[in-house]
């Protein structure tokens, strides 16, 4: 997948070697959290205790934090598909309320991410109804943030960096 450039004069881009993904999970970084957030196509933003009242109110499920079994279930999950796509994963941190990847795909990331979280809510949601037979309708719906992040990666220092933060720059939770 090589990337273009909108600039006439300039050759387009080489392939990444990897993409750096990360989300969060529904409803934990709603736009104005007082970390500050990003508005999708305008940057970060600065805390705004009224968007957050204002999105929080919105919302049609309570935010999602992962037990350490839906945790490990989402990692093996990413290393399946990626595994069936012939993606290389190079690493992969799933926290209570975000995930890391870092993965070299023949696919824009944006698909490599929406791939991924597709199948990760099917296999949560599995997971939930087969722990509460008959209780399938209070299984969520919304397990991910709308978006997420996405860095291209293109050189080794920078995959390396990567991997380092992913694997061990998490805190313990």
């Amino acid at each position: 997948m090589s990337r273009g450039t909108n600039r006439p004069n300039e050759a387009p881009m080489p392939d990444p070697l990897a993409y750096f993904l990360t989300w969060s999970t529904y409803g934990t970084w709603l736009p104005g959290d007082e970390r500050g957030w990003v508005e999708y196509h305008r940057g970060w933003k600065p805390p705004d205790p009224i968007r957050q009242l204002e999105s929080e109110a919105i919302m049609n499920e309570d935010a999602c934090i992962l037990s350490v079994a839906q945790r490990e279930l989402v990692e093996v999950t990413v290393a399946d598909h990626c595994r069936i796509r012939g993606w290389e994963l190079h690493a992969v941190n799933c926290r209570t309320n975000h995930l890391h990847i870092v993965v070299s795909a023949d696919r824009h990331p944006d698909e490599v991410r929406n791939q991924i979280k597709a199948w990760c809510s099917r296999r949560l949601k599995e997971y939930e109804q087969d722990r509460a037979p008959g209780y399938a309708t209070n299984v969520r719906e919304k397990w991910w943030a709308e978006r997420g992040s996405r860095r291209f990666i293109n050189d080794e220092e920078s995959l390396e960096a990567a991997i380092l933060y992913v694997r061990d720059g998490q805190d313990i939770h």
